[in-house]
């Protein structure tokens, strides 16, 4: 299945977890690829696994703050360059931090903030024109299930995702004359370097009874984020050509 052939995609979070295994999956489907992460080590893995997957020669990598203005103006304008424009924008990128509500301290809201909503704007809004001069454009979102689900001690988190997927409506009117698209996605109990140990990091007296109903309805436990992965591509290709304006969660209904 090539339905990415000849297109040009810009993925941000591309070092691990979800982020990665989209950028696997769409070289695998013959899309042209640059994958922008603050983790080099991260790249470099994604880099080593597209060389033996053999598609390398579609992908490349660069280091990349979402939260920095000036690197996310720069990081865009090279990425569009290096791909001869740009048709897909996936924003993956994003951090989990949790901690009681009454013990989150402004730095730690500013840091979430910065990167999961700002960091999401800044690449929205700096690819935006080289998107609309783009092929059948499309946007990418990563909301969370926390957006629209109880997630406890994730407050900070789960206002950012509720933002993006706001965000991602207001886009999806803005630019629909212009032919963009603008879809976010909703994972939840997805396995992945966010979701482990060092990645939440929840507070050392949390208690467990409130994840109660935070577990998969299907299954064994946590997808991989090759299951996100697959939807993501879905939408970016023209098997979601009528898709737009709205959010698409994959949790297993955890949630439903």
């Amino acid at each position: 299945m090539q339905r990415y052939e000849g297109r040009r995609v810009l993925i941000t979070g591309g070092g691990s977890g979800i982020g990665q295994a989209t950028v696997h999956r769409i070289l695998a489907e013959g899309g042209r690829v640059v994958a922008v992460d603050v983790n080099e080590a991260g790249l470099k893995a994604t880099a080593e696994r597209a060389a033996a997957d053999g598609t390398a020669e579609r992908l490349t990598t660069a280091v990349l703050d979402i939260s920095d203005e000036a690197a996310v103006r720069a990081g865009v304008a090279a990425a569009a360059k290096t791909l001869g424009g740009l048709d897909v924008l996936v924003n993956a990128a994003g951090i989990l931090r949790s901690e009681h509500t009454h013990k989150t301290t402004l730095e730690l809201w500013n840091k979430i903030v910065s990167v999961n909503l700002t960091g999401t704007f800044l690449m929205i809004r700096e690819a935006l024109p080289a998107l609309l001069a783009g092929d059948k454009p499309v946007i990418v979102n990563f909301s969370s299930t926390s957006a629209s689900f109880a997630h406890p001690y994730m407050s900070a988190y789960a206002a950012t995702k509720g933002g993006i997927q706001a965000m991602t409506h207001s886009l999806a009117a803005e630019y629909s004359k212009q032919g963009l698209r603008a879809v976010s996605v909703a994972p939840g109990s997805i396995a992945s370097d966010m979701t482990s140990g060092t990645g939440p990091g929840l507070p050392e007296d949390t208690d467990w009874n409130l994840f109660a109903k935070l577990a998969p309805a299907i299954g064994q436990g946590f997808a991989g984020p090759e299951t996100v992965a697959g939807v993501v591509a879905m939408l970016g290709s023209e098997d979601g050509a009528f898709i737009t304006g709205t959010e698409i969660r994959i949790d297993g209904g955890t949630h439903y």
